[in-house]
């Protein structure tokens, strides 16, 4: 999940409480009773239980960051054609699909799952921990599956394992997505969910409907999360470099100040969303990541550059703060005899992730029929940000979050997703393999 940062206080709204449950349950859901669980489904997770986990801690312990993910697009391919499948490989350098043919005439449907990890130094003590490193923008540091893409890679092949065994029941087609650089591809190349629809991804095949999944810290165990409309913000990254005149610390009246005049955008720029924003319509953020300027204590510098990211749910909103913090930047620069230079986004970011309303509310049942109804609730807006986005643009799709962290362990303060601390609970796989097959075959035999 790109960026995914929440605190400790977010966290604790997508902890289900009995309050909150049942109007959020009720909110998307469609008239009538829950669907029961296929049968199907269960004696396909209890057969491949043990595989999942064996392919999830495979894949943790052979992490690789996005646009890098050479052995474990080939593990998946090697995984697929044992099925008897014919995997298409290198879609947005390493992206993997493959298509499941069942034996009867049907709907089409794709299902994506994620493969990338992260540049972090993993501190579980889990015995499959990565010990994996590599140098990411000039430093070295360990990569580490600290957002749980091993999980969402190996569930899936679950779920292609299950299909294949139905295909001659199986009514339509499946379309299954390896996606590689969910996480953002490194500075001057492209990737993830954008790049495969630009190499054709939908160009012989169409799907109807798509579905994906993420294993989310913030949820206990055994819940599923997910509301039909904006799930998930869009992203955006900008830099703003401030110019000054270098000087001696001693004298900063003989130059301009960079630093000081930062600082003062810094929290001006706080004002963007605090004071210019109807954040009672949608919520937004405007935050600051990195801060870099200057090389000696007595050496004013020339300039500082500021990177940070902007999530919004809203597009005009989101244009609006992209020329509010433009503006924001050059006035207060200007005040302090300072120059800027903007890029306010760089690039293109994520859009919204959005649920199809009628899609979410008509495939409900099918996850409350494997987590119980008490145990599928409608989490809060999301202002981490997902490429899945892009997929939910071209077709009516749904992505739903299925809870990570152990009984026993707070979800409010257990270690969050990208966190070297990130412990899935692997219950969750199982959880995740049977939601996501359900869902499958209820759309399929079109189930109402």
């Amino acid at each position: 999940m790109r960026q995914l940062l929440l605190s400790a206080a977010l966290a604790s709204l997508l902890v289900p409480t009995a309050a909150a449950q049942t109007p959020a349950v009720a909110s998307t859901s469609p008239t009538g009773n829950a669907t029961a669980q296929r049968p199907e489904v269960a004696a396909a997770a209890t057969r491949l239980q043990d595989e999942v986990v064996e392919l999830r801690r495979w894949f943790h312990a052979h992490p690789e960051l996005s646009n890098r993910e050479e052995q474990t697009a080939a593990k998946v391919a090697e995984h697929l054609r044992a099925l008897g499948l014919e995997p298409r490989t290198g879609i947005a350098h390493h992206g993997v699909t493959a298509i499941i043919d069942g034996g009867k005439p049907g709907p089409k449907i794709a299902l994506r799952a994620d493969m990338d990890a992260l540049p972090v130094t993993e501190q579980t003590g889990l015995p499959f921990a990565s010990t994996v490193t590599t140098s990411f923008n000039g430093q070295q540091t360990g990569v580490m599956h600290a957002c749980g893409h091993d999980a969402h890679t190996a569930t899936l092949l679950g779920v292609a394992d299950a299909l294949v065994a139905l295909k001659d029941e199986l009514p339509g087609q499946v379309m299954l997505v390896f996606q590689p650089s969910e996480e953002g591809a490194p500075a001057g190349e492209q990737g993830g969910a954008s790049l495969m629809l630009e190499d054709g991804l939908f160009a012989e095949f169409k799907p109807e409907a798509m579905f994906g999944l993420h294993v989310f810290s913030s949820l206990p165990a055994g819940t599923i999360g997910v509301r039909g409309g904006p799930l998930m913000a869009a992203s955006d990254k900008f830099t703003i470099t401030v110019n000054g005149r270098q000087t001696h610390g001693s004298a900063p009246w003989g130059g301009i100040d960079p630093i000081v005049a930062a600082a003062d955008l810094i929290g001006t720029a706080q004002t963007v969303v605090s004071r210019r924003t109807n954040i009672a319509k949608l919520p937004a953020v405007v935050s600051f990541g990195s801060i870099d300027g200057g090389i000696r204590y007595n050496i004013i510098p020339d300039s500082v550059e500021l990177v940070g990211t902007i999530r919004t749910f809203d597009e005009a909103m989101r244009s609006k703060i992209h020329a509010e913090l433009k503006a924001v930047a050059e006035h207060v620069a200007a005040a302090h005899g300072a120059t800027v230079e903007t890029e306010i986004p760089v690039g293109t970011g994520n859009p919204v992730t959005v649920n199809d309303p009628e899609l979410t509310a008509k495939m409900l049942p099918s996850l409350q029929a494997v987590a119980g109804v008490e145990h599928v609730i409608e989490p809060p807006l999301q202002m981490g940000a997902e490429d899945f986005a892009y997929y939910a643009k071209e077709v009516p799709s749904m992505f739903f979050f299925v809870g990570a962290t152990a009984p026993g362990i707070d979800p409010a303060t257990a270690p969050s997703n990208h966190s070297p601390k990130f412990m899935l609970d692997e219950s969750s796989l199982d959880l995740g393999l049977r939601a996501l097959l359900q869902v499958s075959l209820d759309y399929l035999h079109g189930a109402p």
